[in-house]
């Protein structure tokens, strides 16, 4: 295992080493920060650990010996767990801490920590992420930021250890407004993809023959690029699971409700995704909704 060499005097607390955390917290790692970590299995966290990674017994461990707190967990529910409960985040931090929460989450409990924070002269962001598994692992995420401009300045240089493509979206909740749209539009140009497919076969065409045409068109996107021959050849292992893209849409579809805005293109994608779960796919990547369209 080779040896790292510490580079900043920055501590940065880590919470939730899953499929993406675990890959986003490597990448800090190696860039040279020293890095406390928390997770409900320690096991998970094992690599992290052969890495340099100090393993703390609670949030509040993490906390209290950080100069900056991220976390990426599974549900609007677990972060409203990890920041606003006794013994959570914003009770434990230090007054400056940096507290950067990366999960896809409800933009309303975004604006919700960033307030109880700055009570507390804490600095809070919402920055959930768009690439993947393989975004994580390569450090290219596209990460969507929220909060104080100057504390997403503050926090630039730790978040390119992450991401290629990083914006300052605006005010808190902005970041998670912003996920919210890309996952809207990327679950809607999935819909889309799949009834191309369906329909290039059902016409007796060469699909990937069609997919060549198709991305040198106006309908070309990242999904069609690089989604759609996984697609056609049956590969539907996850790099982004069904279960998590069905959370995402369901905050989305809640969002849009709480703005009194109709949204019927997520209303559809939601349904056919969660149909796709009902078939005992939920653990598999979002690419194998055509599933739903091959058992019609």
């Amino acid at each position: 295992m080779r040896e790292i060499e510490i580079k900043s005097s920055i501590v940065i607390g880590f919470i939730g080493i899953g499929v993406m955390g675990s890959a986003m917290a490597k990448n800090l790692l190696l860039s040279g920060y020293k890095l406390n970590i928390y997770t409900r299995s320690k096991e998970k966290a094992s690599e992290l650990i052969k890495l340099g990674a100090i393993w703390r017994e609670s949030v509040r461990e993490v906390t209290l010996d950080s100069d900056v707190i991220i976390t990426m967990v599974g549900l609007p529910s677990d972060v409203e767990n990890l920041y606003l409960k006794k013994d959570g985040i914003i009770e434990a931090a230090k007054r400056d801490t940096l507290v950067i929460d990366m999960t896809t989450s409800k933009p309303s409990l975004a604006k919700m920590i960033f307030q109880k924070a700055l009570l507390k002269g804490i600095l809070a962001l919402d920055a959930p992420v768009s690439g993947g598994e393989d975004g994580a692992k390569n450090g290219s995420l596209t990460i969507m930021v929220g909060g104080s401009e100057v504390d997403f300045h503050k926090a630039l240089p730790i978040l390119e250890t992450m991401g290629k493509n990083i914006y300052y979206e605006g005010t808190a909740g902005a970041g998670q407004y912003t996920k919210i749209c890309n996952q809207v539009a990327m679950a809607n140009n999935m819909v889309g993809l799949c009834e191309s497919i369906i329909l290039s076969k059902k016409a007796g065409l060469d699909p990937k023959g069609i997919l060549r045409t198709l991305t040198k068109g106006t309908s070309n996107s990242w999904v069609m690029e690089n989604l759609a021959h996984k697609m056609i050849e049956g590969d539907f292992k996850p790099g982004f699971y069904v279960k998590h893209l069905i959370k995402d849409l369901t905050i989305a579809y809640e969002t849009f409700k709480e703005m009194n805005v109709d949204a019927p293109g997520l209303k559809l994608s939601l349904s056919l995704f969660k149909q796709l779960a009902d078939m005992g796919e939920e653990n598999n990547g979002t690419r194998a909704l055509i599933k739903v369209y091959e058992t019609e």
